[in-house]
C-alpha cells in the first residue's frame, strides 16, 4: 500500500513559520526528519524547496508551483503544478512524505495516511503560516515520544505520530 506521510514540525498554536522562516532551531527533530525521509519522494510547495539552504541528500524533490515558467535546474527536483500531479508521481511508491508548505499540508491531508509531526511546547504569536488542525475524528494519535528543553533546544517537543483511523 502507498503511504503518503505529512511530516512538520508546529507549535501549540499550530504555527509552521513566519517569511518562510521557522523561529526554533531543534537539531535533533531535524535528524529525526533526515532519518525518516532520507530515500523517499518528499512533495512541497515552491516557498518550502526556496526556503530551504540546500537540497535534501537522497531524496526526490516533487515541488508544486502554479507557475507554468519555475524551472530548478538539479536532476533530484521536478517541478509540478498542482498537488494531484505530485500525487500521481508518487503513487507506486511504498512511501513519500509530504513536507510543506501550510497550503500544501491542508490539501495534502486528504491525500495522507499518516502524520510525523513534532509538536514544539511554545505558542509563536507572528506566524503566517499554520498547519492545519488535527481532527481527533480523523486521526489516531499512536504514538507520542516527550523531549525536553535542553541548552540545544530552546523549547521542549514531542514528537506525534497519526494514523487516519
Amino acid at each position: 500500500m502507498n503511504k503518503i506521510i505529512m511530516i512538520a514540525a508546529a507549535t501549540e498554536n499550530n504555527a509552521l513559520g513566519k517569511d518562510n522562516t521557522v523561529p526554533w532551531n531543534l537539531p535533533d527533530d531535524f535528524k529525526r526528519f533526515n532519518k525518516l525521509t532520507t530515500g523517499h519522494k518528499t512533495i512541497m510547495g515552491r516557498k518550502t524547496f526556496k526556503s530551504m539552504p540546500t537540497l535534501l541528500t537522497n531524496r526526490a524533490h516533487i515541488i508544486i508551483t502554479k507557475d507554468k515558467n519555475y524551472k530548478v535546474a538539479f536532476d533530484e527536483c521536478i517541478v509540478v503544478h498542482s498537488l494531484k500531479e505530485a500525487i500521481a508521481l508518487v503513487a507506486n511508491d511504498a512511501l513519500s512524505f509530504i513536507i510543506g508548505g501550510g497550503e500544501i499540508y491542508k490539501q495534502g491531508e486528504k491525500f495522507s495516511n499518516g502524520i510525523e509531526l513534532t509538536r514544539i511546547h511554545t505558542n509563536f504569536e507572528n506566524a503566517d503560516t499554520f498547519f492545519p488542525a488535527i481532527d481527533l475524528n480523523v486521526w489516531k494519535l499512536v504514538s507520542e515520544k516527550h523531549h525536553s528543553a535542553d541548552d540545544r533546544h530552546a523549547s521542549a517537543f514531542s514528537y506525534l505520530t497519526y494514523t487516519r483511523k
